[in-house]
């Protein structure tokens, strides 16, 4: 079949929809096999080939040299096989073309649907092989509607969600306007490929620094990670390969211009940009910035440090709500605990004298056990003998271990005190209770008895009246 426009609508096609042109010509031969079974049955052997240089598309009917017809649908005889070839044997496979203009049109209207479905499905992959290589990257939209919450972008070739929790805080849009958001999921679907677009992510922050700071591109400033409570507060640690070159100030950019850009999109998110350092507590100590650190102790087996500012430090270190502490945790991949140096300072006073409470621990043997990081008794029960031998004033395995039994045993005498005085604590209130309802009877029956002593007073103080009263006449008739 020769179709003379057939090649030019492929390449539109392909043009349009960014489908490959092989798809497409792939999908033509599946029509055109599916209309010749339509027509003449599933059993039939048929193959479809199409010639992108000629624009041809041919369809072929195969059937097996047989010498006894059983099914004339796939065989052939000998003697209608010598026809088309003269020296084919039984058993060979001989293909005749087929006219597909004899197809009919239930067998057009099939072929139509495969190409409809086939077309799709080429589009689907085609948009999904598109999207999936640029996964983390910034890609601009139109917000097409609202739904539910989520904001449905046109990013062009096909629509984008925005879900509700990828969102900034106090964030609106309406329809027609212009989104920024970065490519964060490609699912596959069997309803199509299905994008997920966030403006929450660290990474949207970075990409961000990326358009706006050429030495990020370069690749002589570099970022070394993003902390974010979007809408509210950001952290990123930038390095730099130049030791020229501030890679704070490049973030930053003329009067602040840089970092302004970014400010503006994410709707005035503060940011600060932190040196990174390769020494991880100089790194944690610019990360909680701008408060001062006194003193930063590192646990590497737990991956945790316990940082330690000054009093009038602390609320700063923190900062409103714990924000400070947390972001600069997610920064540094650090656990950190903050603590004044107050309550540092009397911690380690109390450790100190739970060391002395240990039997066999003199001041000597504790000024030791403190210098190697033994700051308390629970630290000593806790210790393993292999460390305990190597400190000096600890000369054998016998003796370690006796000092952890101790101190074990310290801990508990410890906890049983605390324990006993908790429970002392619980039962004075009602002791308390009970001595104050005794006073209260007792100043009841003082009051009921003052008031049976007023009530004797009045009538005393009435029988002299009466009395008086009597007096008076029998005084006037001794007159008369």
């Amino acid at each position: 079949m020769l179709i003379t426009d057939i090649k030019r609508v492929i390449e539109q096609v392909s043009r349009d929809k960014g489908i490959a042109v092989e798809i497409l010509a792939k999908t033509l031969e599946e029509a055109l096999k599916s209309a010749a079974r339509k027509k003449y049955g599933n059993q039939i052997d048929i193959e479809a080939h199409y010639s992108p240089d000629t624009g041809e598309i041919e369809v072929f009917q195969f059937k097996e040299v047989a010498e006894t017809i059983t099914n004339p649908d796939i065989q052939i005889s000998v003697e209608e096989g010598r026809k088309l070839d003269s020296e084919c044997e039984i058993g060979d496979s001989l293909g005749t073309k087929m006219d597909t203009s004899n197809f009919g049109r239930i067998a057009a209207q099939s072929a139509k649907q495969v190409i409809i479905q086939k077309m799709k499905d080429a589009e689907k992959d085609a948009i999904y092989s598109s999207f999936i290589d640029r996964k983390g990257e910034i890609i601009n939209g139109i917000v097409q509607r609202i739904d539910r919450g989520d904001i449905i972008v046109n990013i062009g070739q096909t629509e984008a969600v925005l879900p509700q929790r990828e969102q900034i805080p106090k964030e609106t849009y309406r329809r027609g306007d212009r989104i920024r958001a970065n490519i964060m999921k490609v699912l596959s679907d069997s309803r199509g490929p299905q994008i997920v677009l966030s403006r929450t992510h660290p990474d949207f922050l970075i990409n961000l620094f990326k358009t706006e700071v050429p030495e990020i591109s370069e690749g002589i400033v570099t970022i070394q990670g993003a902390a974010r409570e979007a809408g509210i507060r950001a952290k990123i640690a930038v390095g730099s390969s130049d030791f020229d070159i501030d890679p704070v100030g490049a973030c930053v950019g003329m009067k602040g211009s840089r970092v302004q850009n970014v400010v503006q999109e994410l709707r005035g998110e503060k940011i600060d940009i932190i040196p990174w350092h390769v020494d991880a507590a100089k790194f944690v100590c610019n990360a909680l910035a701008p408060a001062e650190i006194s003193r930063v102790i590192i646990d590497e087996e737990n991956n945790s440090m316990e940082v330690i500012v000054p009093d009038e430090f602390l609320s700063v270190a923190i900062g409103k709500r714990g924000q400070n502490v947390r972001l600069a945790s997610k920064l540094t991949g650090w656990h950190l605990d903050v603590q004044s140096e107050s309550v540092y300072s009397q911690a380690m006073k109390e450790g100190y004298d739970s060391l002395m409470g240990v039997a066999g621990v003199n001041i000597g043997l504790a000024d030791i056990l403190y210098e190697k990081g033994f700051f308390s008794a629970e630290e000593l029960g806790n210790a393993a003998i292999e460390d305990l031998v190597q400190i000096r004033g600890i000369d054998d395995e016998g003796k370690a271990q006796e000092l952890i039994n101790n101190a074990r045993l310290a801990i508990q005498s410890t906890k049983s005190k605390a324990k006993a005085l908790s429970k002392a604590e619980e039962e004075k209130p009602g002791e308390d209770d009970s001595m104050e309802e005794e006073m209260i009877a007792q100043t009841e029956t003082e009051v009921s008895e003052g008031e049976a002593g007023q009530s004797e007073a009045s009538e005393e103080r009435e029988v002299s009246a009466i009395d008086s009263d009597a007096e008076e006449p029998e005084q006037g008739a001794d007159k008369e």
